[in-house]
């Protein structure tokens, strides 16, 4: 599971480490491969390799004439590439994705659960505010939900 918030930079050729603690829990319950790939939050997603597939598998149960589900495929995943973590702990992000991300000198790594966000670190304070005033704003749905 990935948890808590990292910052980091990235560099001109978009080389940037993946922090310690994820690449820990890489070692401990997946291996080394990874997708990155565009997210509707204006961040990217990096995926541990079996997470993907269980989300490729996932859209592929679903009707494939659905415009939801055209848009999510060429969205999400044609968006998709594959990375690995060097030897350095470092993972390269291809120019499209930094440029769909806006990540430039300073990102946010953002442990999601079963998945990495990655953000510049503007739009992550931003979209963090955000989140902050709606979770302030949906407590008692949150209480239904036993939360």
């Amino acid at each position: 599971m990935f948890i808590g918030r990292y910052e980091h930079t990235i560099d001109q050729k978009g080389r940037t480490s993946l922090p310690a603690r994820y690449r820990e829990t890489l070692l401990g319950k997946y291996d080394e491969r990874l997708v990155i790939t565009n997210s509707y939050s204006k961040c990217l997603d990096l995926y541990p390799y079996k997470e993907w597939e269980l989300l490729l598998n996932k859209v592929n149960s679903l009707p494939s004439s659905e415009k939801a589900v055209k848009a999510f495929q060429r969205f999400v995943i044609a968006g998709g590439k594959e990375c690995a973590v060097d030897k350095q702990g470092r993972i390269l992000i291809p120019p499209t994705l930094r440029e769909f991300a806006g990540l430039e000198k300073e990102i946010v790594f953002v442990g999601v659960s079963n998945k990495i966000e990655i953000w510049n670190k503007a739009r992550w304070e931003e979209e963090f505010n955000k989140s902050k005033k709606t979770l302030e704003e949906q407590l008692d749905t949150l209480a239904n939900y036993g939360l």
